[in-house]
């Protein structure tokens, strides 16, 4: 099997001190590409950096650049450009993480929506998907969306915990969904497993979004408590449970709607893990 994980935060500090060991092991697992996650501009400059540091091939690992709803905030008249030109870089593969967060409301709402709109706008032009964000904002976000989703490529509602409101309204809208280990969490994401059978092959992809989510259900945990895309196998193994697919099916077309989303090449991969 080959796995994409379309979300890991290898800029977080927790994974400073290895970052090339957390890639190894995902790749052991059978996680052959990854896209690493830009959530400011600073942020997104790093990811490049270890993106382009850490992968001599430009096969393996990619990235995404934009500005979170917690850092809209910071997105000023320098913004757009700094971030035009970072989405000029060849491993740039989408505009993001943005959104809306109305959930902790880090930064005032209409200069969260500001920043998303010259974001989409800024997709738009140069014809990049979208990894977008979203916590208790589903109407807003989709009636944002809504008005540039003509002259977007693509958009994927990233870390998808919502309720099925919400889902059916992204579907509508012809927006990709990306699944978490949120939904090996018995406490809370025990309705995604019926909502994970409404969405469709070619609509669905897998991500860590690491360090943070470590699936709940894994055995054993690792004693740090940090998740890693090693661990993208269980979040993989909740969801075909739940679609009532094999593992091996999931991961084929997961991974193909990722390849294609992202526009990533296709290769060889040797994984030393297994389906369980």
């Amino acid at each position: 099997m080959q796995l994409i994980d379309i979300g890991v935060n290898l800029t977080h500090p927790s994974f400073a001190s290895e970052p090339k060991g957390v890639m190894e092991r995902a790749q052991a697992a059978g996680v052959c590409q990854m896209v690493l996650t830009g959530t400011s501009l600073e942020d997104s400059e790093l990811a490049l950096l270890l993106a382009t540091d850490l992968d001599d091939s430009g096969q393996r690992l990619f990235c995404t650049a934009g500005v979170h709803p917690h850092e809209a905030s910071n997105w000023d008249g320098e913004s757009h450009q700094q971030l035009r030109a970072l989405l000029g870089e060849a491993r740039v593969r989408a505009v993001g993480e943005c959104g809306l967060d109305f959930n902790r409301d880090f930064s005032p709402r209409p200069l969260q929506e500001k920043a998303l709109e010259e974001q989409l706008a800024l997709a738009c032009e140069l014809g990049k998907p979208v990894f977008l964000h979203e916590r208790d904002a589903d109407e807003r976000l989709l009636a944002i969306v809504r008005e540039f989703r003509d002259r977007l490529p693509a958009a994927v509602v990233h870390c998808f915990t919502g309720e099925k409101r919400a889902l059916y309204g992204y579907l509508d809208l012809d927006l990709h969904i990306g699944i978490t280990g949120w939904i090996c969490d018995e406490r809370r994401g025990t309705h995604l497993h019926a909502l994970v059978r409404d969405i469709p092959r070619g609509r669905l992809m897998l991500e860590s979004d690491a360090p943070y989510l470590l699936p709940r259900s894994l055995r054993p945990k690792p004693k740090n408590g940090r998740n890693e895309p090693a661990y993208l196998l269980e979040v993989l193994r909740e969801v075909a449970l739940h679609r009532d697919e094999t593992q091996e099916d999931l991961a084929q077309h997961s991974t193909d709607c990722a390849r294609a989303f992202f526009g990533l090449p296709v290769l060889a991969c040797t994984s030393n893990s297994e389906a369980r």
